[in-house]
């Protein structure tokens, strides 16, 4: 069992996340004394009695005033039996981005559902992008059970009617109150029906697969490191698996392959480096590798300029087909088109054209190179996010892409005004030429 444990909540607004979540850190013991201080004089201020637990997460004046979460809240806490990183999401539609933002690196996501009102539309949401993120542990919170007389047919009503969210994931659904605390530490007699395990217990015991060092080796070139004319080394993080001093290696796109030389860090050389390390690799044989090239063994990679992902859109601008936007994948940035509109908040299965071939892994297979951002080079804002599900042609490294000039002739027309023309085709053509 893994000693770190990253999570999420998620689940509609006002359903008692940042409550919950103070409620776990209060009991847990992992406030400092000047937080509780500042926590029960905001509440006295508040008239929310003696403790407002939301307060813990909910740090933005914003969020405060209008007793929402608007911006995801990192916490980092422990116990004698695991370390935490615990990321509370928004709920309000708003900021749909900002929760996939902290669920894209959960390995264990909490759904609450209020009670009272059951399964909503923006928890089916929450739900789906966590599925979509490869999140396979969920738990069902069924909070405020204390407004319901602690019912337990509310409660396998709600269960019921979430299991279909939950398919193919490990489901774990608890009776709870976030407010009085019931089976938040420990078990309560208030729902002497209920025999699983309370929620700060299933957390400390619940087994997730982040095994990334035992799969195959993944290393995206950041850098080319050429600091005299006896030293080429490429650096980077090594996304996944394991290498070693004269392991054979795959370069994509070019499919040239060689064997590694040295490893080095700043620390010195290494034998062995297994994920998610960053250091710096030289190879026996000098073979053309740039920013952007990924280096792998064993299992190959694909790719394809064609390929189909998961989206989730998250620009107010509508995603446009007509319009050429980047992408970035790892540590290439390359132009695309995207073929389905979609608005904000939407989700959507979408064909990607790239205008250079991408060397990828499913996002089942590989969170790292199976994921990419699509920018809109007009504002340089990120637009979406995407999990690409498989190639849609799989392509040889002397496959030819659209011409430079036909490239830079669509870029320059989609542009909305001269200045952001002028910009598209000079980043374009630092893609080119790098």
């Amino acid at each position: 069992m893994s000693t770190l444990l990253r999570l999420c909540t998620a689940g509609s607004v006002d359903d008692g996340k940042s409550t919950l979540i103070g409620r776990l850190l209060y009991e847990a013991r992992a406030v400092y004394e000047d937080q509780l201080s500042s926590v029960k004089a905001a509440s006295r201020n508040r008239g929310a009695g003696p403790i407002d637990f939301s307060l813990f997460t909910d740090g933005l004046k914003a969020e405060r005033e209008q007793g929402i979460t608007i911006d995801v809240a990192y916490r980092y806490f422990a116990t004698a039996r695991r370390k935490f990183i615990l990321a509370d999401t928004p709920g309000h539609e708003q900021y749909t981005r900002n929760m996939a933002t902290g669920a894209s690196t959960a390995d264990l996501a909490i759904l609450l559902v209020d009670a009272r009102h059951g399964v909503r539309e923006q928890t089916r949401r929450h739900a789906r992008i966590a599925r979509l993120l490869g999140i396979s542990h969920l738990v069902l919170a069924v909070n405020k059970m204390d407004l319901v007389g602690f019912d337990r047919a509310v409660f396998e009503s709600i269960r019921d009617s979430f299991s279909d969210l939950a398919a193919g994931a490990v489901l774990h659904a608890i009776p709870l109150s976030a407010l009085t605390g019931d089976n938040v530490i420990e078990r309560s007699a208030e729902t002497p029906w209920f025999t699983g395990a309370p929620l700060l217990e299933y957390l400390e015991t619940v087994a997730v697969d982040r095994e990334i060092a035992g799969k195959a080796f993944r290393f995206p070139v950041q850098l080319v490191l050429r600091p005299n004319h006896e030293f080429r080394g490429y650096a980077g993080q090594i996304a996944s698996g394991t290498i070693r001093t004269g392991d054979q290696i795959l370069v994509s796109p070019s499919g040239r392959r060689s064997r590694v030389k040295r490893i080095v860090t700043w620390d010195g050389d290494l034998s062995v480096a297994e994920a998610p390390m960053s250091v710096t690799l030289t190879l026996e044989d000098e073979v053309d590798v740039s920013r952007g090239d990924v280096l792998s063994a064993a299992t190959p990679l694909h790719t394809a300029r064609h390929l189909e992902a998961n989206v989730v859109w998250m620009d107010e601008r509508p995603l446009d087909p007509a319009r050429v936007y980047l992408l970035k994948h790892a540590a290439r940035t390359v132009s695309a088109e995207l073929d389905t509109r979609l608005n904000l908040n939407d989700i959507g299965l979408v064909t990607v054209t790239a205008a250079r071939p991408l060397v990828f892994d499913a996002y089942e297979q590989n969170r790292t190179t199976g994921s990419f951002i699509v920018i809109d080079p007009a504002t340089n804002a990120t637009a979406a996010a995407g999990m690409i599900v498989r190639a849609l042609d799989e392509v040889s490294a002397a496959t030819p892409s659209l011409a430079a000039a036909e490239r830079l002739a669509l870029a320059a027309r989609s542009a909305p005004s001269e200045e952001a023309a002028i910009d598209a085709v000079r980043r374009l053509l630092e893609d080119i030429l790098t």
